[in-house]
């Protein structure tokens, strides 16, 4: 088993009647991690992302993440949040391997409008680990899917895409729970401005019989077990 991978993902909402709307894509179905699934725009956090936070500062894990997931964002999606909108121009640069720090000036940063949501550390799997912040951004505009990661990118509603016959691996399908509790963007950062993020890693409990793949029960989410059989599908 090989040493869990930083990453980083930004839940983007935004509201509309009936409740906000999420911003989800779905991974090209090739890939070798979650090939065909539905998530939020995200990724790995590299060297880049962690030589802007140097000249940041602040936490350097934290500062990483947030500034990985703004451009992963980009990247994957076209979108700039939490970062000067005119710097998704440099789109196609990232793509390409340019690095980061040479394209994304600091003081074009505002990392406070990114919310800390949760972390999800999965152990013990057979294939490779992640370790996940996700961050929640109030956003909006034009999704573009980069075609290459992503096939398509697409607003929608929580419970919607829950309701789906879309392809939802275990962290995703709870981070939709929770947030289709929420009224509006507004009551969702509130949520998790109040609430302390605890590190989720999952593990399998039997349950009458059958396995279980169960999360703790204080952490916000409405659903913290789920069959194995089911997740294991997913």
């Amino acid at each position: 088993m090989s040493d869990p991978i930083p990453a980083a993902t930004l839940v983007i909402l935004r509201d509309r009647p009936g409740g906000p709307e999420v911003l989800m894509v779905e991974r090209g179905a090739t890939l070798a991690f979650a090939g065909g699934a539905l998530v939020f725009p995200g990724g790995r956090i590299d060297a880049g992302d962690h030589a802007i936070a140097r000249a940041i500062g602040g936490d350097p894990e934290d500062t990483a993440a947030r500034i990985a997931a703004i451009r992963e964002t980009i990247e994957e999606v076209g979108l700039a949040i939490g970062i000067d909108s005119s710097l998704a121009k440099h789109r196609e640069a990232l793509l390409a391997g340019e690095p980061a720090e040479t394209l994304l000036p600091t003081d074009a940063f505002d990392l406070d409008t990114l919310v800390y949501f949760a972390r999800w550390l999965p152990l013990g799997l057979p294939h490779r680990i992640f370790d996940t912040r996700f961050y929640l951004a109030r956003g909006d505009g034009e999704p573009e899917a980069d075609g290459e990661e992503n096939a398509r990118a697409f607003w929608t509603r929580p419970a919607d895409v829950l309701a789906g016959d879309g392809r939802i691996i275990f962290p995703t399908r709870r981070n939709l729970e929770r947030l289709a509790t929420f009224e509006s963007v507004e009551v969702a950062l509130a949520d998790a401005c109040a609430r302390p993020v605890q590190t989720v890693t999952p593990w399998v409990e039997d349950r009458g019989g059958v396995p279980h793949l169960c999360i703790p029960g204080d952490l916000g989410y409405p659903v913290t077990a789920e069959p194995m059989a089911s997740a294991e599908r997913a």
